[in-house]
This record gives structure tokens, C-alpha cells and sequence, in this order.
């Protein structure tokens, strides 16, 4: 899995269309394998982009938990703590 797409899902604040259309655009990347497209490829790409940014949207708010809700500051420290350790010299 891309390492750059972020869990979305029971944050509070609730995700944004702003975060779902960067994991979106990331995973087109991924897919594709292109950073930036070519000129020819370049609306299949937004498009792709926008397709799988509205089926997130979508699947996100029809998932459902009892779970308390996920803290942005939290997550980010538990990331940078795993960092820290996958690149320990």
C-alpha cells in the first residue's frame, strides 16, 4: 500500500473532500505510475482521480462504528514513532 494515503475513516474533525481527493490523487499516481501525466493523459487521469474521490466520499460516509473516533495528533505521533523506527540507524 502506497504509504502516502492516509486512513480516513472516524477522525474527528471528520475527513475532508480536500483529504479524500489527496488519497485519491495518490492512488492514481500509484496505479498509473505517473507523478504528473502527458498532455494525452492527462483527463483520464483528473478523471480517474475525481471517479475515485466521489466512490470514497460516498463509501466513507456509509461506513459505520462504535469505535470512539480517531485524534489527527494522536495518529500523526504513532506515524512519526514508526518512522523514527523503520529508519533508525
Amino acid at each position: 500500500m502506497c504509504r502516502n494515503i492516509k486512513i480516513l475513516f472516524n477522525f474527528d474533525p471528520p475527513v475532508t473532500e480536500e483529504e479524500i481527493r489527496a488519497a485519491s490523487l495518490q492512488f492514481v499516481r500509484k496505479v498509473s505510475g505517473f507523478n504528473k501525466p502527458s498532455k494525452a493523459n492527462e483527463a483520464a487521469f483528473l478523471q480517474a482521480v475525481e471517479e475515485i474521490a466521489a466512490a470514497s466520499g460516498r463509501f466513507l460516509s456509509s461506513l459505520e462504528t462504535i469505535a470512539p473516533p480517531r485524534s489527527r495528533e494522536e495518529e500523526a505521533a504513532k506515524a512519526k514513532a514508526r518512522s523514527a523506527v523503520r529508519f533508525q540507524a
